[in-house]
Order: C-alpha cells, then sequence, then structure tokens
C-alpha cells in the first residue's frame, strides 16, 4: 500500500527525517510533498491553515484515510520495520499518548526556533505525482 506524506520543505527537522524515511522506504510505502506545493495541496482539499496542524499522511488509494500530527508519526512509525512494537508498547503505557501528543505540538509550533527554517524548500527523490506529472497510480509503481 501506497502513503503520501505532507511534510514542511522548511523546517530543517521536518526534511531531515523525510530523508530518513527516504532512505529507510527508498519509494517503497511512501511518497512525499512538502507542504507549500500549492498543486499537491489542492489535489487533495488541503488547505494551508490544515498543514499548521502538522505532518499529514494520507492513504493513496483512498485519500479519505488520513493521519495528523502525532497520529501521522505514530502510523508511519507503525510502518516502520519493527516500528509497530515500539508504537504499541508506546500506546500501551498509561499517559504516554497525551504526553506525546503536547509534545508533538510544541516541536511542531517552535521547529524553525528549535531547528532551523531553510533558505529553500525541500523537494523529495520521491514526490507525490500530481495530475500534471501524468498519471498518478503508474508514477507509482
Amino acid at each position: 500500500m501506497m502513503y503520501h506524506v505532507i511534510y514542511d520543505g522548511n523546517c530543517n527537522l521536518c526534511v531531515n527525517l523525510v530523508k530518513l524515511l527516504e532512505q529507510l522506504d527508498q519509494g517503497r510505502q511512501f511518497r512525499y510533498a512538502p507542504m507549500q506545493d500549492q498543486a499537491v495541496l489542492s489535489q487533495f482539499g488541503i488547505t494551508p491553515q490544515t498543514c499548521e496542524l502538522g505532518l499529514i499522511l494520507i492513504q493513496a488509494d483512498d485519500p479519505s484515510q488520513r493521519w495528523q500530527g502525532s497520529a501521522a508519526a505514530e502510523e508511519i512509525g507503525r510502518m516502520l520495520p519493527v516500528g509497530e512494537s515500539f508504537v504499541n508498547a508506546y500506546r500501551a503505557i498509561p499517559g504516554f499518548k497525551g504526553w506525546g501528543d503536547r509534545f508533538y505540538e510544541q516541536i511542531r509550533d517552535t521547529r524553525y526556533q528549535l531547528f532551523g527554517k531553510r533558505d529553500a524548500t525541500y523537494q523529495s527523490t520521491y514526490p507525490v505525482c500530481t495530475p500534471e506529472c501524468g498519471n498518478l497510480k503508474d508514477s507509482q509503481t
């Protein structure tokens, strides 16, 4: 199954995490688009205001299936090798989920101050294809 990761292409932390995912996954499960790519945002009905709530994960075959913020980070982690065990353990510890959600929000809201802002938006090696680049399903294989 293929997923689209919508990330902040100007955030150093976000970009470094996307680069790590690119190395681990090599385009098998995930395609990426920066939140600054208006063509991709409009393709999925995402507004800039929605992006302010953080990372977005979209199931490619059923775009109504979405996760955002810490839920998206958990879902991505769950799909990584041995990640499901860690995510399940994290979710099982009383109070950790709420703490993790608040931690995510703090990082999200201060990411530029903590990690810096890039001069240029990062474009992934494994991009989400817009209708202009051809048949979306063909581009994901």
